[in-house]
Parts: C-alpha cells; structure tokens; sequence
C-alpha cells in the first residue's frame, strides 16, 4: 500500500467535493489577519500554519486540525478519513501544511492550487489571475 499524498486540486474541484461530501473540511491555514481582513472562503475554519505575533511554523498544527475533525468524521478504521481541504493565500503554504498532516497521519488531504487570492499580475495585485475569489466562489470579510 502507497503512502497518501497531499493531492493538489483546483478551487471548483474543492468546492464540489465540500458540496458532495458533508464530512469533508475546509480550513484556513492562513494568519489571523488574513482570514479576517482579506477575507476566506464561507465555512472556512482559521487554523494558521504560521502566524503572528513570531511568524513561525504553528507546532501544534495538526493537533488543531484534529480538534476540528472531533466532531465524529475523523478517521474511524472501518471507513475513509474526512477529506481535509487546505486554502492559503496562493497554495504554498496550504501544501507544506499538508505535508505535516500527512506526517501526522491524515490519509485525505488536499491542496487547493491557486488559493484564495492566486498569484500576482504584472501590477503587483491577487484576485485577478485565480484564486477562490477569482471563480466567484462564495466568500465572506469580517
């Protein structure tokens, strides 16, 4: 048997799989302040893989991710794991912390390729080249 893989996928394939299946979740991975005041996905759960005030790597990322899967979809032996949907801001941060649940023994976990803001244009600006605003999928601001 292969070892699971984080498995890239795109805004609209994460969107139906969130629709498709009610076990799977999707988490923020980014900073406090970004989900806040930039905006995340609706249904979107804050875990930040780095965050403020040290900007360092969150040692208990996984624990957290965990926490949020207590809710009976967790991964129970006799079925599939709950699918974990990863967003960051452009899918570097959201892979490597796929990565560290895959270590921590995830099984379905994904990254979302553009994430929520997509990469930068010409002008030094996101949301319009990709992202999850970008497609028009639902999203909220505090």
């Amino acid at each position: 048997m292969s070892k699971p893989q984080v498995r890239t996928i795109s805004c609209q394939q994460a969107w139906e799989l969130l629709q498709s299946d009610p076990r799977a979740v999707l988490i923020d991975v980014r900073s406090n302040m970004e989900y806040l005041f930039i905006g995340h996905p609706v249904g979107a759960i804050s875990v930040p893989w780095i965050d403020e005030p040290d900007w360092v790597v969150n040692p208990h990322f996984a624990a957290e991710v965990r926490k949020v899967l207590l809710g009976g979809i967790v991964c129970d032996g006799s079925r599939h794991c709950a699918p974990v949907i990863l967003i960051c801001r452009s899918g570097r941060r959201s892979l490597e912390a796929g990565e560290a649940l895959i270590q921590g023994g995830f099984t379905e976990v994904y990254n979302i390729d553009e994430g929520f803001e997509g990469e930068l244009d010409e002008h030094h600006h996101r949301s319009t080249l990709g992202g999850w605003r970008f497609h028009g999928l639902p999203w909220e601001q505090c």
